[in-house]
């Protein structure tokens, strides 16, 4: 079973039905006791960036997030799932995250002649072998929404990153945590195959 973060942000639904379509088990549920049970958790999230980490610290889910990483078991963070994974971000000022990886959320500039937010699909640039990116096709186009971008401060975390206006990181992965800027659940087969590479992770459907 492969649990989805509920802590009162959007976009949970969407991945829970991807799973679904792809024959694997997933609940959304705000229930600590079922997420640590669970055989991988994913953190998705759209919205700002403090009110996502009032939300769960909160809930105590930023101490669970802690401990679920520690257990070894496949932890995906998806768009603003993945922002909190990191240090702090610009947005609001300076604002703490997680800090279960280590790096920094910026704004993306405003003088890149592009649209701020960065909304819509963009090539992925593999960086190097990795599960979560396994039997992808070079440059697949995945889906973005978001002002804010990745500055990861550990360049072997990145597995992957995109070109808007600046070339920035995208997808990240250490030991059993990987996270997204994109949203798979958005990103049509190429979105389909990476969410089934995590699953594979955790469990065979």
């Amino acid at each position: 079973m492969i649990a989805v973060i509920d802590y009162g942000v959007g976009n949970l639904r969407s991945v829970e039905k991807a799973l679904h379509f792809l024959g694997y088990e997933a609940r959304v549920s705000g229930d600590k006791d079922f997420i640590s049970k669970a055989d991988g958790v994913i953190l998705p999230g759209v919205g700002a960036f403090a009110d996502a980490m009032e939300r769960l610290k909160k809930d105590g889910m930023d101490k669970m997030v802690h401990q679920l990483v520690e257990t070894g078991k496949p932890f995906l963070g998806i768009c603003l799932g993945m922002q909190l994974l990191f240090d702090y971000s610009e947005e609001g000022g300076r604002v703490r995250g997680l800090g279960v990886l280590p790096g920094r959320i910026k704004r993306l500039p405003e003088n890149l002649a592009l649209k701020v937010p960065h909304m819509g699909w963009n090539k992925l640039k593999a960086a190097g072998d990795n599960p979560l990116l396994k039997n992808m096709e070079n440059n697949a186009y995945v889906y973005f929404v978001h002002s804010y971008y990745l500055e990861a401060e550990n360049k072997e975390d990145v597995i992957a990153t995109t070109h808007y206006g600046i070339e920035f990181d995208v997808a990240v992965s250490r030991d059993n945590i990987f996270a997204t800027q994109f949203h798979p659940e958005k990103s049509g087969r190429t979105g389909l195959k990476i969410l089934k590479n995590f699953a594979e992770q955790v469990i065979s459907p």
